[in-house]
């Protein structure tokens, strides 16, 4: 038991004990470089062959199409190339003409007569002006359709048009008893007055305030195309028809508030 353990034996050991025997090498010679060169020669002909195989053979007009491109692209280089011309720029466009404004419309290609005065055409552009704020001025309104206007509204109800007579600028249409009836509105010597009365008026809208407030009340209250009124101008009418026409300058109001009660100060 206290003795050294048995030894083993390696079986290497055994093989190192016997001399090596070494074989004699000797360098690769021309024979074998030669045949690695002709195999990797061999190699490339057989893919070079599968190749040409593969790929299909230029037809005649691609080849003739493609020499001018190659013949182009070779006269584009840097070395042979002319220098670029600038293109011609396109002439401006021609502006469009701009249509000539329409004549002005002769006298006689309206049915008004021509104004006879400055003081007439003043007057008349002053009334226009006013029959414009008014709200019942119903401007070429025809006869028919004034009446069609008037039928359902009650009795002394009116609006004002323009006349198609020649010799007359504006018409009066009322509704009255017996229907809905027109009234020319002639102007002369620089007055207003209805046809067949004697009274005539300096302006158009004193002769509606006459006939409002007339015993008989030939008129009531005007048709205005806009039935709810703004409350300045109920505010203006009320004034007007408390202080007066004429004393509307008195009245200790600032500018602005003063010209509005003048642009309308009527009692309608």
């Amino acid at each position: 038991m206290g003795g050294k353990p048995p030894e083993h034996s390696c079986p290497c050991s055994s093989s190192l004990a016997h001399p090596r025997t070494l074989w004699p090498t000797r360098p690769a010679g021309p024979a074998c470089r030669m045949v690695a060169h002709n195999q990797v020669a061999a190699d490339n002909a057989i893919s070079t062959a599968a190749e040409s195989r593969r790929r299909p053979e230029p037809s005649p007009t691609s080849s003739s199409s493609s020499s001018p491109s190659s013949s182009s692209s070779s006269s584009s280089s840097p070395s042979s190339a002319a220098p670029a011309r600038a293109r011609p720029c396109a002439p401006p466009a021609a502006p469009t003409p701009t249509p000539a404004p329409a004549p002005a419309a002769a006298p006689g290609d309206t049915h008004f007569r021509t104004f006879r005065s400055q003081a007439e055409y003043r007057r008349i552009t002053r009334a226009s002006a006013l029959l414009e704020a008014c709200g019942f001025y119903w401007g070429p309104l025809n006869v028919h359709g004034a009446h069609e206007r008037l039928r359902a509204e009650p009795v002394g109800t009116f609006l004002v048009r323009d006349s198609r007579q020649r010799n007359c600028f504006f018409a009066l249409s009322v509704k009255m008893a017996s229907g809905p009836t027109s009234i020319r509105v002639h102007f002369q010597a620089g007055r207003f007055h209805l046809d067949g009365s004697r009274e005539s008026f300096d302006c158009l809208f004193e002769l509606l305030e006459h006939y409002v407030a007339a015993p008989r009340r030939m008129l009531g209250a005007p048709l205005r195309q806009r039935r709810v009124r703004p409350l300045q101008e109920l505010c203006r009418q009320r004034i007007v028809a408390t202080v007066g026409r004429e004393n509307l300058a008195r009245i200790p109001l600032n500018p602005v508030l003063r010209d509005y009660l003048s642009s309308f100060p009527f009692q309608i």
